[in-house]
């Protein structure tokens, strides 16, 4: 029995490194078929979801990038890719709300992962694009709905004053829009000067974006940028309370992902 699956699992893994070789080769069709393949023979293994995800992702079909890495997340829920594509997928449905969170679960995955690599990077632009478009569709359902209510006070014949003036503050509410302001200080980097992404303290009591400060300890020097004390990488500690702070103003203020 344990022969006959470790065959299986052997057989699995040729047939994704030949469905890696067609992907390559952009053989997306037989790619896809491999993938397949090792799935049906090993289901429980992630990677194969996600790599014929992947595939699907190339030829824009959606419905089935959000189906395999659905299946993918569920075998592995530390799967960065996995929760990546799914956002993509659930933002190209338009399927806001789930899409900016498996965006966001991508992200925290990938800075636990590598801060450096440069899929972080690709996560959080994709996230403030997804923010963005659906900053963009509730203040276009805003409009509907205060087009829609106007149009229902002008039909109104028999209202008094004062029922009246109640239904335009209804209107004034509705058509409040997130307009540009200035990010606070406390919420940006003293290096680059951008909101805080994955901030980091040192023992110093500054804060820095870690991408940044680990890039300063490896280029320049182990020092405090700013204090000029030793500093070490094992010295940095992430920064929850600013983070969390910083992940608030973004909720309220989705125009501040595209400041930096």
């Amino acid at each position: 029995m344990v022969k006959g699956v470790n065959t299986a699992a052997m057989q699995a893994e040729q047939l994704k490194l030949d469905g890696n070789l067609y992907f390559k080769k952009n053989k997306l069709g037989a790619a896809i078929e491999a993938y397949t393949e090792a799935i049906t023979l090993c289901p429980s293994v992630a990677i194969y979801w996600t790599n014929r995800a992947l595939c699907h992702l190339k030829r824009n079909d959606w419905a089935r990038v959000e189906e395999d890495c659905q299946k993918a997340v569920q075998l592995d829920r530390n799967s960065v890719k996995g929760h990546y594509m799914l956002g993509l997928a659930l933002i190209r449905r338009e399927k806001y709300a789930e899409g900016i969170k498996a965006l966001e679960r991508s992200l925290d995955l990938g800075r636990g992962a590598n801060p450096n690599s440069y899929m972080v990077e690709e996560i959080w632009q994709e996230l403030a694009r997804a923010k963005e478009s659906c900053e963009i569709a509730l203040k276009e359902k805003h409009l509907c709905d205060v087009t829609q209510m106007e149009g229902f006070t002008d039909e109104v014949t028999d209202s008094t004053s004062e029922q009246l003036e109640a239904l335009k503050l209804v209107f004034s509410k509705v058509a409040e829009v997130d307009t540009p302001m200035e990010i606070p200080d406390y919420l940006c980097c003293k290096i680059t000067l951008d909101i805080f992404r994955d901030p980091v303290i040192a023992p110093s009591g500054f804060t820095y974006e870690r991408a940044v400060i680990l890039d300063h300890l490896e280029k320049v020097g182990k020092f405090d940028p700013i204090t000029r004390e030793t500093l070490h990488p094992s010295q940095l500690v992430q920064n929850l309370a600013l983070k969390e702070a910083v992940q608030a103003f973004l909720e309220k203020h989705g125009w501040a992902y595209r400041m930096d």
